[in-house]
């Protein structure tokens, strides 16, 4: 039988038991709950430095969605006309190489392409609505042009002939602009010609410019050295273009040299001159103008624009001619090359249609001339309005003004035809007044201007 207080302490053993382990098991459950609300705690830093890291590239992205927009992005576009403009890179340099900076260069190349072809098109409808005018400006010009022909053959008052003189010759300044104008903006030279002396071209292209009578031809060329039809009036232009430069951006008192000489793919003409001369980037600009090689917009040629490199550029690339710029003058200025190749080249029986008579002669000996051979003589040239080889008439003091020598035309109209056959007396007083007209003209004659081409 069991005794009271044996029972009593059992239960009380068995009690103490029990707490023990209940004890035992709040404890397990406390360590376990710290170390979850460490887990939690841990965790949620790890959330809020991804937060904060998430953040923070976010804001990056921003920053260089930013920049790309406020400052890239315009000095692309820039960059498109004004090339020495310098495109600011990536906030970031590290993003180079990565998805991100592909994309944001990406976005660069679109802009610049799309600028570029937009100013592509715009320089082509300028071009379209140039050509028009010019078209229309040269036809006035040549109108007008005939007009004074007409009274040049009609009245012999030595005063009026030297008005006429002086407006016709300032018209021809008009008219070789507007020319130029028109071949900068993809015309055709817009005459057609015969077969022409060499020397009458280079000649021709002398004068129709201001200040021609600084020009000094030496031709070196063997007589009847000649250009196929449809080269003659391009040269002419070149040459104009080329003895335009070199008058502008020399001294007024000073001459322009010009040689015509035989080279084995062709002939050369050497224009020299004694002007300020160019640094290495303006002739390396000259130079890429006048190549032809790459497409020119408008708007790179300046404010005002600067056509005559620019024409030269596109005569060289249609005519297969070519002009170095490369070297300086010997005369310190500036040397201009014109090489004219072979498969332009022609020749004429000077016996048969010799040059203008104020051309420079060859330099060339009789021994040193080649045996003439018989060439037929150039088919009419098909009808339009040619301005004619311009001669010189010769002067008292030994200058000349530009004349012009009538070539074959299309019909002109009833009131611009040649003034009747007039009497032996008539005849002498037309050459008096041509005479003193000329001199007047001449010594009348302003000099050029300094503004670049």
């Amino acid at each position: 039988m069991i005794e009271i207080p044996d029972l009593a302490a059992g239960g009380l053993a068995a009690g103490t038991l029990s707490a023990f382990v209940l004890a035992g098991g709040l404890l397990s459950s406390r360590r376990r709950g710290a170390r979850q609300q460490e887990e939690i705690a841990g965790l949620r830093s790890q959330v809020d430095a991804a937060r904060a890291e998430t953040g923070g590239v976010s804001r990056a992205y921003a920053a260089e969605v930013s920049h790309l927009a406020q400052r890239r992005v315009p000095a692309e576009a820039t960059r498109a006309a004004h090339p020495h403009v310098q495109v600011p890179g990536p906030l970031h340099p590290d993003l180079a190489g990565t998805e991100l900076g592909a994309g944001l260069d990406g976005v660069l190349d679109g802009v610049a392409a799309a600028v570029a072809q937009e100013r592509k098109r715009v320089d082509a409808a300028a071009r379209a609505g140039m050509r028009g005018a010019t078209r229309e400006i040269q036809a006035g010009l040549y109108r007008l042009q005939d007009q004074l022909r007409g009274l040049q053959q009609r009245y012999d008052d030595p005063e009026l002939a030297q008005t006429l003189f002086a407006l016709d010759h300032e018209n021809e300044q008009s008219l070789r602009r507007a020319q130029v104008t028109a071949v900068v903006c993809g015309a055709w030279v817009g005459l057609a010609r015969e077969e022409s002396h060499l020397v009458d071209a280079v000649t021709g292209g002398q004068s129709r410019l201001v200040g021609y009578h600084r020009v000094r031809i030496h031709n070196h060329l063997e007589t009847g050295t000649a250009l196929v039809s449809h080269a003659v009036e391009p040269v002419a232009i070149i040459v104009a273009e080329l003895l335009d430069n070199a008058l502008r951006h020399s001294a007024p008192d000073t001459e322009v040299v010009v040689n015509l000489e035989r080279a084995h793919h062709g002939v050369s003409v050497t224009i020299d001159d004694a002007g300020v001369g160019m640094s290495p980037d303006e002739r390396a600009y000259a130079q890429r103008m006048v190549a032809g090689t790459e497409p020119i917009l408008l708007s790179e040629l300046g404010d005002p624009p600067r056509m005559g490199l620019a024409a030269i550029g596109q005569l060289t690339r249609q005519f297969d001619l070519s002009v170095d710029l490369s070297s300086p003058s010997p005369y310190g200025g500036v040397r201009a090359v014109l090489l004219v190749k072979n498969h332009l080249l022609s020749r004429i029986d000077p016996a048969q249609r010799p040059p203008a008579a104020a051309a420079p002669r060859s330099t060339r000996t009789a021994a040193e001339q080649p045996v003439p051979e018989a060439v037929p003589l150039a088919p009419e040239p098909v009808a339009a309005y040619d301005t004619g080889a311009i001669t010189h008439e010769p002067a008292p003091d030994g200058d000349a003004l530009p004349q012009r020598r009538r070539r074959a035309r299309a019909a002109l109209p009833a009131e611009t035809a040649a003034a009747p056959a007039r009497t032996p007396e008539e005849s002498a007083a037309a050459l008096g007044a041509l005479q003193s007209g000329t001199a007047a003209a001449r010594s009348a004659a302003p000099t050029e201007g300094n503004e670049p081409r």
